[in-house]
């Protein structure tokens, strides 16, 4: 499919799949690679629909690292078990080291 044929929460999951193992970003910084600045709540309704689509979700957070959307997985701690998994240090719902490990798509990609 080309790329300007995709819907927004297409080219979202587009992103998000790219993220690499134990890295992170934020919904803004999806939303700003799309263009679409002030969107990142779009981001994370997307991200909420991505369900079956094999798309690492649980690697988008907020802007401060924080598992804002951690209530959208089963479970209670899924997020962070998956996070931690990958080799993400995650403390009071918080990525630690989260400078360190932001993958920004506009660098990136």
């Amino acid at each position: 499919m080309k790329p300007e044929t995709l819907n927004f929460f297409e080219k979202v999951y587009e992103v998000a799949k790219q993220i690499p193992y134990g890295r992170v970003t934020s919904f803004g910084a999806i939303a700003n690679f799309l263009g679409a600045a002030r969107s990142a709540r779009m981001v994370g309704y997307a991200l909420n629909g991505s369900v079956g689509k094999d798309v690492p979700a649980h690697r988008v957070v907020n802007r401060n690292g924080l598992l804002s959307g951690k209530h959208h997985f089963e479970g209670t701690n899924l997020m962070q078990q998956l996070l931690e998994s990958e080799g993400v240090l995650v403390k009071d719902n918080q990525v630690q080291n989260f400078d360190k490990i932001f993958w920004d798509p506009l660098k990136e990609l």
